[in-house]
C-alpha cells in the first residue's frame, strides 16, 4: 500500500491507496481522511491517528496496513527532504519521520509540486473554467518533441497558484517536449498595490507586519481577514453585529483548536450570501488581488499553456470568481492584455488534487525501489 498526505497550515489529508494498473486512474484509494493540524504536535503524530483508525483498510490488514512507500506534499519549501512549514510550527525530516513510522522511505515534496502531479489525474468536471484562452498559440523556444509533427502545435508552459491558509506557487515549464514542475516561493515576494485603496491597504499592513508586505498577506485565508479589518478599521462600511459575533466565535474556536475555527469562512460566506455589505467589499478586494497575483505569475512563467487555480479557498468562492473581477484583474497588465487573453485559467474543485499527486510520486518510488530489488535478485 501506499501512504499519501497533503500537509497544510490548517489540515491535513491523508490516504491508503494501492497501485491498480496503468490508464487514467492508475491509483485505487483505500482510505482517507482530514485532520485539524493545529490538533497535533507533528505530522508523525497525525500519520499515526490515521494508520491507528478504524477502517475496513486497517481491519483487514490485520491492524495496521503494511506501507511500501510514502510521499507528503507539504506547504513550505523542501530541501533535502526536510522543511519547516511556515504557517505552522512544525519541523518535518522525512527520514526522520520514515524511522518513526516504521517505512522504508518517506519523500516530502512541495505541496504545489503535488498538487500539479495530481492535475493529470483529475476528471473534466473537476475542473472550472475561467478563461477559455487558447492553447493552440505555439511558444517560442518550444519544439515539438520526437513523433510529432513540425507543424503540430505545442501546448506551452503552465502555471500553478493557490491560495488557502498561505499562498503557494509552482511553475510547470515544457523542457524537451516533457512538462516538469518548478516549486517557487513567489508568495513571499512583495505586494504590489495597483491603486489608491490598495496602497492604502499595504500601509496597513505595513503598521501590523513590518516593512516587508508580501503577497501572501493578501492572498490567503488570513488575508482575506485583515482585508475586512482594514475596511473596517477605515469606516469603509459598519461592521454588523452579526457578523463581529461569528468572527470572535471563529477566533476563540481557532485559539482553542477546535471545529469552525475559520474568521475568512464567516467572512466568504456572508459575503456569497449577500448579506453583509462589508463582507462583500473585502471579498471583492481579495478576488481582485488574487486574479492580479496569477496575471503576474502567469507572465513570470510565459504560462500560454495555462494557468491552475488550486487551493481551498477557490472552489468555495466559485461564484464570485466567475463574476468577472478575478479576470479583469488577471488582464489588467497594459501591453500584454492580449497576451494574457489567450490564456486558460482553471480552478481546480477537487481538495484532494495534493494528496492525489503525492500518491502518484509515491507509486513511482515504491516502482523504482520494487525495479531494483528485482535486479538485485
Amino acid at each position: 500500500m501506499i501512504l499519501a498526505g497533503d500537509v497544510g497550515g490548517t489540515k491535513v489529508n491523508l490516504g491508503l491507496f494501492e497501485p491498480s494498473g496503468e490508464g487514467t486512474a492508475p491509483l485505487r484509494l483505500l482510505a482517507a481522511a482530514s485532520f485539524a493540524s493545529a490538533a497535533f504536535a507533528g505530522l508523525a503524530e497525525v500519520a499515526e491517528a490515521f494508520l491507528r483508525q478504524e477502517s475496513p483498510v486497517v481491519a483487514a490488514a490485520g491492524g495496521r496496513p503494511e506501507v511500501t512507500a510514502a510521499c507528503f506534499g507539504v506547504a513550505g519549501p523542501v530541501i533535502d527532504n526536510r522543511t519547516s512549514t511556515p504557517n505552522l510550527a512544525w519541523e518535518i525530516d522525512g527520514g526522520e519521520l520514515a524511522r518513526r513510522l516504521g517505512l522504508p522511505a518517506v519523500l516530502l515534496i512541495n505541496d504545489l509540486v503535488a498538487t500539479a502531479e495530481g492535475i493529470p489525474l483529475l476528471a473534466d468536471d473537476e475542473l472550472a473554467s475561467l478563461q477559455a484562452g487558447d492553447t493552440r498559440q505555439p511558444q517560442a523556444g518550444v519544439v515539438a518533441p520526437p513523433g510529432r509533427e513540425a507543424s503540430e502545435p505545442v501546448t506551452g508552459n503552465q502555471v500553478l497558484i493557490a491560495a488557502g491558509t498561505g499562498l503557494g506557487m509552482a511553475l510547470l515549464p515544457v523542457a524537451g517536449g516533457v512538462r516538469v514542475t518548478v516549486p517557487s516561493e513567489g508568495g513571499h515576494a512583495d505586494y504590489a498595490p495597483r491603486d489608491a485603496d490598495e496602497a492604502a491597504l499595504l500601509l496597513y499592513l505595513r503598521r501590523r507586519f513590518g516593512e516587508h508586505v508580501s503577497v501572501e498577506r493578501v492572498v490567503s485565508g488570513p488575508g482575506l481577514v485583515v482585508i475586512y479589518e482594514h475596511l473596517r478599521d477605515a469606516g469603509d462600511a459598519s461592521e454588523s453585529p452579526a457578523v463581529s459575533a461569528a468572527l470572535s466565535a471563529a477566533a476563540s474556536s481557532a485559539a482553542g483548536r477546535g471545529a469552525g475555527g475559520d474568521p475568512a469562512r464567516v467572512i466568504a460566506e456572508a459575503a456569497l450570501a449577500g448579506a453583509d455589505a462589508l463582507c462583500g467589499r473585502a471579498l471583492d478586494m481579495f478576488i481582485s488581488a488574487y486574479g492580479a497575483a496569477a496575471g503576474n505569475l502567469a507572465l513570470t512563467g510565459t504560462a500560454v499553456g495555462g494557468v491552475y487555480i488550486g487551493g481551498g479557498i477557490a472552489p468555495k468562492i466559485l461564484p464570485r470568481l466567475t463574476g468577472g473581477s478575478f479576470i479583469r484583474a488577471f488582464l489588467d497588465k497594459g501591453r500584454f492584455e492580449a497576451y494574457l487573453r489567450r490564456i486558460p485559467v482553471r480552478v481546480l474543485l477537487d481538495d484532494r488534487t495534493a494528496m492525489l499527486g503525492a500518491a502518484r510520486r509515491a507509486a513511482a518510488m515504491a516502482a523504482v525501489e520494487a525495479g531494483s530489488t528485482a535486479l538485485s535478485r
